[in-house]
């Protein structure tokens, strides 16, 4: 098939590329790029694509999966398509599943199942071929983390090279692990495996009962506050064995502006690290919580608005190398209690570009360039994965988005199995149209 997209804004981070043209695609490949296409075939299937923007295909760092054991909260092929709807055309799954991602054979029985997923549909069947919002889109690339630890109480490793053998994209555990003697030992261990590693510094003994950034609004709404110490000497000590053993490291989920300074300092120091922090935390600070909406309990928490300030400026600048979505879907009634016994967590797949889209750059405070860059090719960076581009002979993986289309969040319109989003029952702007993957 070959289809010309006629006068689309395309931005592409890898050329530094924000500008209208025509772009020609054929067979899953990139044609050709340029101010005007006028040479084609008679069977060319031309778009006019005025008003939508045509970006690298959106990378999501980390995300739970319901399935195995969870299915009622997300299923495989439920994540699957909610990626794809909100613009992703690669997905990493955390492995902290039931059971826990901790061995070959349970990544063999994921890629298995997501294969049988895809063939169950008919080849002739599109991912969202039922949707009047988004067209013929494919599966994105699903890559699998692999548990670093083996036990609840994370004081064994697991068998790290058969687990990089059977394919997995990196190592984590997606939750704090206190133990620093076992993070030294993964560190040394990792080494020659060339695969990434991620860590969620958090020191729960800080942290305790906690459900939200100590401060004014905690002691306000009543509720148990986490001081930020918690995640900042966590992050300290991390990067003290960083510079003691050299094993390059993903800082996950930073949501503290102190965090931010200290991640500075230590890249200015040339530290092999990186970081993110989730779209959520650039969006909505402690104020929010007034609400009550469980939806709103995340972990870690909402920052402040000094924290939510640091942690845009420090994705800006590329201190915060990219935006993870960190999707956690949860069912109705496990979000439907008190906020502080509410699992922390919310989906995002599906909301993530369009309310960053709204809120970020069509107020001016990001070029759609910097957005775009830390959540497509700076996510696959860390990941040290081949970096998508939007030139001539190049694969196809494409997001096309119409930042001016409106729509409704709610059961019907989301392709995830949860609701537990602050958004539901909101008209937002903006929406994918197709991927290309």
């Amino acid at each position: 098939m070959t289809e010309l997209l006629q006068q689309v804004r395309v931005i592409d981070p890898v050329s530094e590329i924000d500008g209208l043209f025509d772009v020609l695609i054929a067979d899953g490949y990139i044609q050709a790029v340029a101010s005007r296409i006028s040479d084609i075939s008679s069977n060319t299937q031309i778009r006019d694509c005025q008003g939508l923007v045509l970006g690298t295909g959106l990378v999501d760092l980390y995300s739970h999966s319901g399935e195995p054991g969870f299915e009622e909260r997300e299923t495989l092929l439920s994540l699957l398509q909610a990626a794809a709807a909100g613009g992703f055309t690669r997905i990493n799954i955390l492995p902290d599943t039931s059971p826990v991602i901790d061995n070959p054979a349970l990544v063999a029985q994921l890629q298995q199942r997501r294969a049988e997923g895809q063939r169950g549909r008919g080849a002739e069947e599109s991912l969202h071929s039922h949707s009047p919002l988004l067209p013929c889109s494919p599966a994105p690339l699903l890559h699998i983390w692999g548990a670093i630890t083996l036990d609840v109480a994370g004081k064994q490793m697991t068998e790290l090279a058969d687990l990089a053998s059977a394919g997995v994209v990196g190592f984590t555990d997606g939750k704090p692990l206190e133990n620093l003697a076992l993070v030294r030992g993964v560190l040394e261990y990792l080494q020659p495996l060339g695969k990434p590693v991620a860590f969620w510094p958090s020191d729960r003994q800080l942290a305790a009962n906690g459900v939200m950034r100590e401060g004014p609004d905690a002691l306000r709404f009543g509720l148990p506050p986490i001081p930020a110490s918690a995640e900042t000497t966590a992050i300290a000590a991390l990067l003290e064995l960083v510079a003691t053993i050299g094993t390059p490291v993903h800082i996950m989920r930073v949501s503290t502006s102190r965090s931010v300074e200290l991640i500075a300092s230590a890249k200015a120091a040339g530290l092999p690290i990186t970081a993110s922090t989730t779209w959520m935390h650039l969006l909505v600070d402690t104020k929010a919580v007034n609400s009550y909406n469980t939806s709103l309990h995340l972990d870690p928490p909402l920052g402040n608005p000094r924290d939510m300030a640091a942690l845009r400026a420090g994705v800006r600048a590329g201190v915060i190398d990219a935006i993870a979505i960190d999707h956690t879907p949860y069912s109705y009634e496990e979000k439907v209690q008190a906020f502080a016994e509410a699992p922390g967590g919310a989906i995002g797949l599906e909301l993530a570009l369009p309310l960053l889209w709204q809120y970020l750059v069509e107020t001016g405070e990001f070029t759609a360039l910097e957005l775009w860059r830390a959540l497509s090719t700076s996510p696959a960076k860390c990941l040290r994965q081949k970096v998508s581009a939007i030139i001539p002979d190049q694969p196809a993986e494409l997001t096309l988005f119409d930042p001016q289309q409106t729509w409704k969040v709610e059961r019907k319109s989301l392709y995830t199995l949860s609701q537990n989003t602050p958004w539901l029952g909101q008209q937002l702007k903006g929406h994918v149209v197709q991927t290309w993957c």
